[in-house]
């Protein structure tokens, strides 16, 4: 497996793990950094810190199942972007108002739907059982191909997979409502 051999020291298993998470990281936190805190680091910036960091010390992360390294490294980019949006919000802001412009940002309406729709969101995510999750993690965000997801969840086609993400996302609904009531 290609995590074992990046875990022992293999210098191309390691450049091939970076190869395949990097883009599907930054496709899961593309808009969760928002506008306002992005100064000097920018999304892509937070993805490539946290996956070096992450895989600078590969050799200490256990995998307990087959899609514990994509959950780890959201995690691990979750909190990191966490972090930048507390180190950016301590500090005041040096935009100018241009009152002929309107704001491109969200209104606060639109910000607490959002907000409660991805709390709704996380807290589904987490009464799922964890192959339904890895699926949903897999697909939906990090965005993986029906083939990858196959191979992250040990199912013998991209079908199975498909349909194991098509029964996960079903379960995921199901929890969102409850979530809701």
């Amino acid at each position: 497996m290609l995590l074992h051999r990046a875990k022992a020291g293999d210098r191309s298993a390691l450049d091939e793990l970076m190869r395949r998470y990097l883009p599907r990281l930054r496709r899961w936190a593309s808009g969760r950094l928002p506008r306002w805190g992005r100064d000097l680091a920018d999304t892509h910036d937070l993805v490539q810190e946290t996956v070096f960091r992450a895989f600078r010390r590969i050799e200490v992360f256990e995998p307990r199942s087959d899609g514990a390294l994509q959950a780890y490294l959201r995690q691990i980019l979750a909190n990191r972007i966490k972090e930048e949006l507390r180190r950016v919000s301590r500090r005041p802001g040096k935009e100018t108002l241009d009152e002929s412009r309107p704001s491109e940002a969200e209104s606060p309406l639109e910000r607490a739907i959002g907000r409660q729709a991805m709390e709704r969101y996380d807290l589904a995510l987490t009464r799922l059982k964890s192959h339904d999750r890895e699926a949903i993690v897999a697909r939906l965000e990090l965005g993986c191909s029906f083939e990858e997801v196959a191979v992250a969840l040990g199912k013998p086609t991209a079908n199975a997979a498909r349909s194991a993400v098509h029964r996960a996302m079903q379960q995921l609904i199901e929890e969102m409502r409850r979530v809701g009531r």
